[in-house]
């Protein structure tokens, strides 16, 4: 016999945020996203189901860090071959791809399982204001509050 009360289709429906990264500090902001992607704010979120929503992170390219990470923080990624390790620094990073960024962070936030691609191909990144979800968007996500939306006007 089942427990289940009310619309199940209800209770997974995906809202879609939106998220100004203009003057955010990387780590909280990441942090907060991960925890949507998850559905960790949602009263029926399980671990071993995907819930979470999706979020568009705009102007990636005027995220804060604390610190002198701007200039210190490095990037590493290896080829495979001998002597294939690359390095590129935030500075450089942030000028070249600032996307990267912001997905590299948030993806080391969420749990390291087979539902990590599925959620992070929920996130969508851009380093302008520009987006193409516009009438997709739902909630603005505030950043001053954690995990509080509010409607767009």
């Amino acid at each position: 016999m089942s427990t289940g009360i009310g619309n199940a289709a209800l209770a997974y429906a995906r809202v879609w945020h939106l998220v100004d990264a203009r003057g955010q500090v990387l780590g909280r902001l990441s942090g907060q996203i991960a925890q949507t992607l998850m559905g960790k704010h949602k009263p029926i979120y399980d671990p071993s189901a995907d819930c979470g929503d999706y979020v568009v992170v705009v102007n990636a390219k005027h995220i804060a860090v604390s610190g002198r990470k701007r200039e210190q923080k490095m990037y590493r990624h290896h080829s495979g071959f001998p002597g294939g390790l690359k390095e590129i620094t935030f500075e450089k990073l942030q000028e070249k791809t600032p996307e990267k960024i912001i997905e590299k962070a948030i993806s080391g936030m969420l749990p390291k399982n087979r539902l990590r691609k599925v959620r992070l191909a929920r996130l969508m990144v851009y380093p302008d204001a520009e987006h193409p979800y516009v009438e997709n968007i739902i909630q603005r996500y505030d950043t001053k509050i954690p995990l509080v939306t509010q409607p767009i006007d």
